[in-house]
């Protein structure tokens, strides 16, 4: 099925809302502080809202305490997101009752629960508008409504439309974001993310393109595409492998990256385009989340662990220094020692170089929310502590082989814990610090490593 876009009459009268709100503000440039929490996606998503913000007349603000209009964008992937989310939203109380004409806006994720969203209302009748995930297009006429006076609560439930043509105000660096696809279709048994982001649809890869082609007219030489699941992409009949030989092509373009990719659709068509693309980075970002088979099972990831291994033999066969990253999730329900211990064991045999583990955590609406067998929290504790020993164990050890040999590296910031020293990621993404200044940022670099530091490399800059 294809998926549905946003129609370009709802967008034009987006427009002509953001045109009169930016009239009606006659020359005033208000401030606005957006929070953003969770993942890249969100992140995309709130780099829209400052675009739309922008084209409104509005101006960023250094802290919530000097904004005229403050944005929650959240996120409920981990459990007492809620607690967390309610009680910054909280906060914010104080800050109205200073600027009564203070505007204050809750979005993401989060309002996409069931009910989440009419709790939050009415526990803070403070809050001017809550979005859920699917009315980024309209945030200019909320916005005038709000204008009048009106308190606005819009929730769709709906897999969604894709908007394109949205303004998007970018953050400033030289490495940015571009989704490539919308929602989920996998239903892992312990995951929100299908039910508030919807099914999955793709973009035009045209649009993508063209959005690439653009933020390198930007300034960006970093580009990476997004999705929750990019190796089922599939725009108009185009595959992943196919738009990433298609993005590789744009002039001025250094770096191209993606995340996240699921292990049951990773092809090795994906590998060889990986090998053969200039500017393809050699990282992929491959979710385990258990080293058993059984607990891979209830998951509902539909791959086994030999599987798996077998495309980490594929990766390291065809992509030269390759670096695998991972996410892990320990004490998911009924999972015994034994089965824990499966986990552990895999992550010393892929050797990764770079491991995001969590203790599983309970959300509600999920099928593993009702499992029985629910394990000890003290219990998931240790485990993960003891599979971080592991991951760090593995990290340190994968990282000596990189002393003596030389790769180019983008500047992105200065380090002042100690002596300052500038760090920038190898194409690998492995980190590495390195001496100079400040001027040396957004540069590239060639450098010789010479050692390692805590869970990175350090070098020297030829």
């Amino acid at each position: 099925m294809e998926p549905k876009f946003v129609s370009p009459s709802v967008i034009e009268a987006s427009n002509r809302a953001a045109a009169r709100v930016r009239e009606r503000l006659g020359g005033a440039k208000p401030r606005y502080y957006i929070e953003t929490y969770g993942c890249q996606m969100n992140e995309h998503d709130s780099e829209t809202f400052a675009g739309q913000l922008t084209q409104m007349g509005y101006v960023p603000a250094a802290s919530k305490q000097e904004a005229d209009l403050i944005m929650f964008n959240t996120c409920c992937i981990r459990e007492h997101a809620e607690l967390r989310t309610f009680g910054n939203v909280g906060f914010v109380k104080e800050l109205k009752e200073q600027n009564p004409a203070l505007i204050t806006v809750v979005c993401g994720c989060m309002m996409q629960q069931k009910g989440v969203a009419r709790r939050l209302a009415q526990r803070f009748p403070f809050v001017d508008m809550v979005l859920g995930t699917n009315e980024l297009a309209q945030f200019p006429q909320f916005l005038e409504r709000v204008m009048d006076g009106e308190r606005v609560l819009e929730i769709k439930d709906t897999d969604g439309e894709i908007p394109e043509g949205l303004p998007i105000k970018r953050n400033e660096g030289f490495s940015t974001f571009v989704n490539i696809m919308y929602g989920c279709n996998n239903f892992c048994s312990y995951c929100i993310v299908p039910y508030v982001r919807g099914r999955e649809r793709s973009r035009r890869a045209e649009d993508i393109v063209r959005e690439v082609e653009q933020a390198v007219n930007d300034g960006f030489t970093e580009v990476t595409l997004l999705g929750q699941n990019v190796n089922s992409y599939s725009g108009f009949g185009v595959t992943f492998p196919e738009l990433l030989r298609m993005v590789d092509k744009v002039e001025g373009l250094k770096r191209l990256r993606f995340m996240t990719s699921h292990p049951k659709d990773l092809s090795h068509e994906l590998v060889l385009a990986m090998a053969e693309c200039k500017k393809v980075c050699p990282h992929i970002h491959l979710p385990v989340q258990s080293g058993n088979n059984r607990i891979l099972a209830l998951m509902n990831r539909r791959y086994t662990r030999e599987h798996y291994l077998s495309l980490v033999r594929d990766l390291r066969e065809f992509v030269p220094w390759v670096e695998i990253t991972t996410d892990i999730i320990v004490g998911f329900p009924t999972e015994t020692e034994e089965e824990f211990e499966d986990t552990v064991s895999l992550v010393r045999e892929v050797g990764y170089s770079a491991a995001y583990s969590f203790a599983y955590s309970v959300r509600e609406g999920t099928k593993a929310a009702a499992m029985d067998g629910q394990v000890p929290e003290e219990v998931k504790k240790s485990r993960l502590q003891r599979l971080n020993a592991a991951i760090n164990e593995s990290v340190v050890g994968a990282n000596d082989r990189y002393i003596g040999t030389r790769g180019e590296i983008l500047i992105e910031g200065c380090d002042r814990r100690g002596e300052p020293m500038m760090f920038g990621k190898l194409p690998s993404l492995k980190m590495v610090y390195v001496k100079g200044d400040e001027s040396m940022i957004g540069e590239y670099k060639n450098v010789l490593i010479t050692g390692t530091r805590f869970n990175s490399l350090c070098g020297e800059i030829e």
